[in-house]
């Protein structure tokens, strides 16, 4: 009886033995967020005009990766994300590009379409689903390893910015409806319907408050930070004479439509948080033991240095005004989940190049390529050397895929006509480098440019030739900015690490790359790592 009442009196020690004992803390919420065309200087450039309780909150109590970058080429969106969140590169998840050239189909392919699912709570039928992503995310993995009793739901103005992160199996992907009507959309790979709490956020209207104008948070004259507020560099909307403050959205909305009007401010970002704490709440997230994961994409970033570029002074606020989204994030999830009881981490999908316009005013290297003009320049070798046009299929994100059965049919090795295309490339203005398929599938490299070209390649799914362009010279409208080299403006990201079991502290000058934030994950929530990854936990943020 007294050996009994012994091992009963143990039992809770041996138990709190095991809790402290735990190799990790499980936080009840994951929040992952992807900041679309954010380079790694918007951090510092705009330092001093951000809140205590946004960017700041993460970096002065949180880990900051200071030299983060992307180690495959191309810099674009869908693989950014699926990079992200599988902890691996295009070569092998499969997501080469937002669209890429299916070699077999003979025809383009959309990262995140897939006309099975049929989208639901629009008229726009276009299916959406993770389908073409050929790996597992750190999401799946989650879910997996609770059971299915974890909840994934992934959000995004953009379709891909959320059904990528949310991986194969996850609860819910919502994206901003391109239409007219304002809406959250998703697809039935998900569900037969939408949540009724999504279609009450719906029938709320709640965009409607942000038909407005935009104005600088600020006076416009202290934005010391970025260049003159009009100039030559920078996009349009229609119906507009200038293209400094203030953006009357409200008076060209009809014009431009809802999409286009609300997704290049900074008000597609406050919408798509309201959008996420509504979720948070309706959805229970966060709430037991059993760790949720919220994905949550903010594109808006993304449009705005498009249509202004980098040194616009609509990009520094836009950034100005999703601190103060984050830090709203950050506080409304202190109240309902618990300050140090949820992680986050922050990071982007790409960075972007300075207006080539605006460098050459300064004189510095950089320009617009015609592609069109390369492509006929290309055409003409071609013809000289084979006597045909034809032996190019497709010509696409700086990638060249040849027809097979042409080149077989004219009795020619496939490799020499690589090679000799390759030849031909080269000497094309303002070309740096040209790789062949044969090069990057069998031969090692130390060669950086070469590295992130083949980090990109995959076997079946990639073309023959791949070429990079110069630093700074691009193929894109004379006015804002664009993204998808291997070049470092394209590459150096942010990657911020804050909450449950997260040590203060940064690490510089080690190098960290993409890959590395799903395994990092894993081990910080003891789940598996996903099944493609290459990526390594970064030690800074794992060691005791």
């Amino acid at each position: 009886m007294k050996r009994i009442l012994l091992i009963g009196a143990l039992l809770p020690f041996f138990s709190l033995q095991a809790q402290e004992e735990k190799p990790f803390e499980t936080p009840k919420l994951v929040v992952g967020i992807v900041v679309d065309q954010m380079r790694f200087d918007y951090l510092t450039r705009f330092w001093d005009r951000y809140s205590e309780d946004g960017f700041k909150r993460m970096v002065n109590k949180g880990f900051n990766a200071k030299n983060h970058h992307f180690n495959y080429l191309p810099t674009t969106t869908g693989p950014g994300h699926a990079s992200v969140y599988t902890g691996t590169t295009p070569s092998i998840h499969g997501i080469l590009g937002n669209d890429w050239y299916d070699k077999f189909a003979q025809e383009m392919v959309y990262c995140a379409g897939d006309e099975t699912y049929p989208a639901l709570g629009t008229e726009n039928k276009r299916g959406m689903a993770p389908t073409r992503m050929l790996s597992t995310t750190i999401t799946d993995q989650l879910r997996i390893h609770y059971q299915f009793r974890s909840k994934v739901i992934a959000m995004s103005i953009k379709d891909r910015g959320a059904v990528l992160p949310g991986g194969h199996s996850a609860n819910a992907a919502y994206w901003f409806e391109g239409g007219s009507t304002g809406d959250w959309i998703s697809s039935t790979y998900y569900m037969n319907e939408l949540p009724e709490w999504v279609q009450k956020f719906n029938r709320s209207k709640a965009v409607e408050r942000y038909k407005k104008t935009w104005n600088t948070l600020e006076p416009v004259q202290s934005y010391v930070e970025s260049g003159s507020d009009r100039n030559a560099y920078e996009g349009l909307s229609k119906g507009e004479t200038h293209s400094g403050f203030p953006h009357e959205i409200d008076k060209v909305w009809d014009e431009n439509g809802l999409f286009s009007s609300l997704a290049a401010t900074p008000f597609g970002n406050s919408i798509l948080t309201d959008f996420a704490l509504e979720a948070v709440e309706k959805e229970e997230m966060g709430v037991d033991s059993i760790p949720d994961f919220l994905a949550i994409s903010y594109s808006s970033t993304d449009y705005v240095g498009h249509k202004y570029g980098v040194n616009s002074v609509e990009v520094q606020d836009t950034y100005m005004r999703l601190d103060l989204e984050l830090a709203r994030l950050f506080n409304y999830l202190d109240q309902q989940v618990g300050e140090g009881e949820y992680l986050v981490f922050l990071t982007a999908d790409h960075g972007a190049v300075h207006v080539p316009a605006f460098l050459s005013d300064h004189k510095i290297p950089s320009g617009y390529v015609d592609n069109k003009a390369m492509a006929n320049a290309l055409s003409e070798m071609i013809v000289e050397r084979y006597g045909k046009s034809d032996l190019i299929e497709k010509l696409n994100y700086n990638e060249l895929f040849l027809n097979h059965g042409l080149i077989k049919e004219m009795g020619l090795d496939l490799r020499t006509v690589r090679e000799n295309i390759a030849d031909m490339i080269i000497q094309l203005k303002h070309v740096e480098q040209v790789f062949t398929a044969h090069e990057l599938e069998r031969l090692g490299t130390a060669d950086r440019i070469k590295e992130l070209v083949r980090n990109g390649h995959n076997a079946k799914r990639s073309g023959d030739i791949i070429f990079t362009m110069q630093p700074a010279y691009i193929s894109y409208s004379k006015t804002g900015s664009t993204h998808g080299s291997p070049h470092i403006y394209d590459t150096h990201v942010p990657l911020l690490f804050y909450g449950t079991g997260i040590p203060e502290g940064s690490s510089t000058p080690e190098r960290t790359e993409i890959p590395d934030i799903a395994p990092t994950l894993a081990v910080l929530l003891g789940v598996g790592m996903p099944n493609g990854t290459t990526g390594t936990p970064i030690e800074d943020l794992i060691e005791d």
